[in-house]
């Protein structure tokens, strides 16, 4: 019988493995768009580390293995802000990335009142935009950044909690 994948909380310790797994993930956007100067393949260990600090960071573990990873944070408006999701390629089309952007909602939603969730993705990030469209989000923006590349954005309000009857 296979191991199971679990979500947790990524550790200082996980940094290398989330900026490999990042640095592999991004290389089919990069082709996408023919820029390899994407944030994500530019990122450095120190600045990652930096983002562990100030971020809800989760991973996805298959034995001792970072094989997908999300991260997000709550801006003060409420609104949760995620960011880079990545599933290693040969474990895509599986229904990690859906796991992980439901598991990042939630560990942002229990720290603090969140409204909404917004990201954004690539234009021809085709894939993206049907995970995103399928639990959930919808485009609000698009704004060009070059020639070869738009991005879009996508949000998702919350139900607000019921007032509670008198």
């Amino acid at each position: 019988m296979g191991m199971s994948v679990i979500i947790s909380p990524a550790t200082p310790d996980d940094a290398e493995q989330i900026l490999k797994l990042q640095y592999l993930g991004y290389q089919q956007e990069a082709e996408l768009y023919s820029d390899w100067s994407l944030a994500p393949l530019t990122q450095t260990l120190e600045s990652l580390r930096a983002e562990l600090a100030e971020q809800e960071f989760l991973v996805a573990r298959l034995g001792d293995e970072v094989v997908g990873t999300v991260r997000g944070r709550v801006d003060p408006d409420g609104v949760g802000r995620i960011g880079r999701l990545v599933v290693h390629p040969r474990m895509q089309r599986h229904g990690l990335g859906g796991r992980l952007l439901e598991a990042v909602e939630e560990r942002l939603a229990e720290r603090q009142p969140v409204y909404g969730f917004e990201l954004f993705t690539g234009h021809r990030s085709l894939g993206n935009l049907r995970l995103y469209a399928r639990l959930g989000y919808r485009q609000t923006s698009v704004r060009e950044v070059s020639g070869r590349l738009s991005l879009v954005t996508l949000a998702k309000t919350v139900a607000a909690p019921l007032a509670a009857s008198a």
